[in-house]
């Protein structure tokens, strides 16, 4: 049982992987945070150290506490130094062929006990498990961004996913301060598969020239009651993540015409016009660091 865990491994120190390895920290495990470039490593935990400061200044955290939660962060870029993790949780880019290789990897490496879990938003936990010969430690655990300070995530068992595993990945995110519900191995899971038709939609109304996208979130924000409007949370996720979603969730359901992402994503992309982590999405942030 993931009483035991002390050490979780995290892959991936973008946006998601820097906020678990945060909040797992914090919590009081120690942290083996692993990117394979040493740029993106010295970002992630510098976004760490940003994140863990904030949490001191705004009083959330004491700061010998906060100094003791930096010293239990180990960065790494050789994945076999992941072998000490009880628990690992990747949190790649949303590209499955990417992910199948990584658990791939770390089939021959991690622990036979080790839980093997994956931060994807929509891909089947089936699929990524089917890359190891340990399906049944194979569990999704998705969790939201900005990950200290959204406390659901959703824990996904795949086709041949032992009950066990999910029992104990309910229990670490508990752990971690979180909520964790069950959701089953479907497109989306819960909340991807609920929220397409917030961004779909107000996309649709975008392309057809009705409205402009600062005019749609005002609506959703002042009658809708939302704390965000669709384009703003498309900037705070990342368009190029929500995009990967949005594609995953299409294909998965065969094209159905409901879950068409729209062109208007496409091109962004293509722009590099990706929301809040590059400067400019919908929205301008010229505070934005850039790299």
């Amino acid at each position: 049982m993931n009483d035991n865990v002390t050490t979780i491994g995290v892959i991936g120190a973008g946006t998601m992987g820097a906020g678990i390895a945060q909040v797992a920290i914090v919590g009081g495990f120690r942290v083996l945070l692993h990117d394979t470039v040493e740029a993106a490593l010295a970002r992630g935990r510098s976004r760490i150290s940003q994140g863990v400061n904030r949490a001191v200044e705004r009083g959330h955290l004491q700061e010998e506490a906060a100094e003791e939660a930096l010293g239990r962060l180990a960065a790494i870029t050789r994945l076999q130094e992941m072998g000490e993790a009880r628990f690992i949780i990747e949190a790649a880019p949303e590209d499955l062929t990417l992910k199948q290789r990584l658990f791939a990897e770390l089939d021959g490496i991690a622990d036979p006990g080790a839980v093997l879990a994956t931060n994807t938003s929509s891909l089947s936990i089936t699929a990524i498990a089917g890359a190891t010969t340990r399906p049944m430690r194979v569990v999704g655990m998705h969790f939201f961004n900005p990950v200290p300070a959204m406390t659901l995530v959703e824990v996904v068992a795949g086709q041949r996913t032992d009950p066990g595993a999910v029992d104990e990945t309910m229990a670490l995110a508990r752990r971690l301060g979180k909520t964790p519900v069950r959701a089953k191995d479907t497109p989306g899971f819960v909340v991807n598969r609920v929220a397409r038709p917030f961004y779909l939609e107000a996309m649709r109304i975008l392309g057809e020239g009705r409205l402009a996208h600062d005019q749609i979130d005002g609506i959703m924000k002042g009658a809708g009651r939302f704390r965000m409007g669709p384009f703003e949370l498309m900037d705070l996720i990342g368009i190029d993540v929500n995009f990967a979603v949005s594609r995953s969730v299409y294909e998965a359901f065969f094209q159905e015409p409901r879950f068409r992402p729209h062109p208007i994503q496409q091109r962004m992309v293509e722009s590099g016009l990706l929301g809040r982590k590059t400067g400019r999405g919908f929205y301008e942030y010229p505070n934005t660091p850039k790299g």
